[in-house]
């Protein structure tokens, strides 16, 4: 609570007060003998008074003494009081009638009564100081030296780093070299004028979330307006009340804070970003990879089952070519190669697994599942095929030797994950499934593709395809059925497990 001595310095606002109250009895008559239209309204005013008078007679009691209190009630009362006499007034238009002088001169005691708040200099602000302040680095924009000399004290006093600037050239030259989290920016000023300075500033996009608040000494509603449109987090008149002036700075320097951390996670987050596309967007599709970012969670990193389709592909003959040419050109020969088919298994949505060497390991199902993984696998295996005479062609303009490749599917589980150490790790797939696939692609001659019993049952299309016939893989105890693919139906799309069809030669 304020000493009392120090509150009743404060009560040279009571005479007003009392003079609005009696100036309010006074409109009954004016109002029944001019507008009496207008009586509902003034019952209201008169309500209104009454309530100021007895507020003011229990202040004189001494039963408020809370300065803080006594002028929240107060103006709430004094800005009820213009609330209805800016009402009025727009009922009488522009009369000149008694009543329409009279409501002016109660607006002008409001105005004076609310201005006494302003006047009060010598006020104990003490307990309403910030118990938690927040400081930080302030740039004061204005012209008059000993403006800013009286603001960086008071800044100085709250502990704040205090950077000054008499115009906007000099601010923006400051804002260039200096991270700031707030300005203090005069609203009349040489070169530029405070609400454009603003106004320039919030365009800039690496300034632009710098709060400022103007402190100036004009009072024109419509500049005031003008610079909150602008942007201007508040708008304080001088002279200041200091303590007011630090609240709402450090209000400020808290925002900007905030506004920073956010700044530093979204950051991070296209850091992110970018690591998932540097990374899995060399042997993803484009859409996987946006996939995976809008949905983080899509990408189980520590390891899940998944029932996935794997595609092998391998040179024949690789071993052969490759000692006779030279490494460059043996690179040269893979990189037209491994081009291709990688645009091709991103194209139908597959993940480039791994190269070894000359072999291609492809997933069709991780690390996002679809219903139609397997026929997928399998349009795509025919287009790597279809590819080869376009690769053979090149390779021939290059003077390099033609080429041919198998390919094996396999469908089945698959535990897919982060595989390797912290040091060093890939997404991939290991299991029994992988290793039935490599199996099935050695027994692939050149130009076939060869397809599991599990594939041919878990895809959709109708299939044209060879005759099944056994093989007894290294490692693998069962024998695995395989038919040899040898095309697709057009009309396969749409097709249901009801309608599906394979189609023997």
């Amino acid at each position: 609570m304020e000493n009392i001595t120090t509150i009743l310095k404060a009560h040279s606002w009571i005479p007003l007060s009392r003079q609005l109250v009696t100036e309010i009895h006074g409109l009954e008559k004016l109002c029944s003998d001019q507008r009496p239209d207008l009586a509902s309204d003034v019952g209201k005013l008169q309500a209104v008074s009454h309530k100021l008078d007895e507020f003011t007679h229990a202040v004189l009691a001494g039963e408020i003494v809370s300065y803080s209190t006594i002028w929240h009630d107060l103006r709430n009362l004094v800005g009820t009081i213009m609330g209805y006499c800016e009402l009025m007034e727009e009922e009488l238009e522009a009369n000149r009638l008694p009543l329409h002088q009279s409501l002016a001169q109660l607006h002008e005691l409001c105005q004076q009564l609310l201005d006494k708040d302003e006047d009060i200099a010598d006020i104990s602000t003490a307990e309403y100081l910030p118990t938690n302040k927040v400081t930080g680095t302030i740039l004061i924009v204005d012209d008059q030296a000993e403006s800013r000399e009286i603001l960086r004290r008071y800044l100085e006093q709250g502990q704040h780093n205090v950077l000054e600037a008499n115009g906007g050239q000099q601010m923006f030259e400051i804002l260039a070299s200096n991270d700031v989290d707030l300005i203090l920016l005069d609203l009349i000023l040489p070169e530029m004028h405070g609400d454009e300075l603003l106004q320039q500033l919030k365009l800039d996009v690496h300034l632009r979330a710098i709060p400022v608040i103007v402190v100036s000494g004009n009072k024109d509603r419509e500049r005031v307006i003008l610079c909150i449109e602008a942007g201007a987090e508040d708008y304080l008149f001088k002279p200041f009340n200091h303590v007011l002036l630090q609240a709402r700075i450090s209000a400020g320097v808290d925002r900007k804070r905030l506004h920073n951390k956010e700044q530093l996670y979204r950051d991070e987050l296209e850091r992110n970003q970018r690591f998932i596309r540097s990374v899995f967007g060399r042997y993803l599709s484009e859409e996987i990879v946006s996939t995976l970012l809008e949905d983080p969670d899509g990408l189980d990193l520590g390891g899940v089952q998944r029932k996935v389709s794997v595609l092998m592909a391998d040179i024949r003959g690789f071993t052969t070519i490759s000692e006779q040419l030279p490494p460059q050109r043996v690179v040269r020969l893979l990189n037209n190669y491994l081009g291709t088919m990688s645009e091709i298994i991103m194209k139908y949505n597959g993940t480039v697994d791994e190269f070894i060497g000359d072999a291609i390991l492809a997933i069709f199902g991780a690390p996002i599942t679809r219903e139609d993984d397997s026929d997928r696998a399998i349009r795509c295996a025919l287009e790597m095929q279809a590819a080869m005479d376009e690769i053979n062609e090149r390779n021939k303009r290059e003077d390099l030797p033609e080429i041919s490749m198998g390919i094996s599917i396999n469908t089945g589980p698959v535990v897919a994950g982060n595989i390797g150490s912290e040091k060093r790790a890939k997404y991939g797939v290991v299991g029994h499934t992988v290793n039935q696939t490599a199996r099935i692609e050695e027994r692939c001659e050149a130009g076939c593709i060869l397809l599991s019993e599990a594939t041919v049952d878990d895809c959709e299309a109708v299939l044209s395809i060879g005759e099944s016939r056994s093989i007894q893989a290294k490692g693998i105890l069962k024998e695995i059925n395989v038919f040899e693919l040898k095309g697709i139906a057009p009309q396969a799309n749409g097709t249901t497990e009801s309608n599906k069809e394979v189609v023997k030669e």
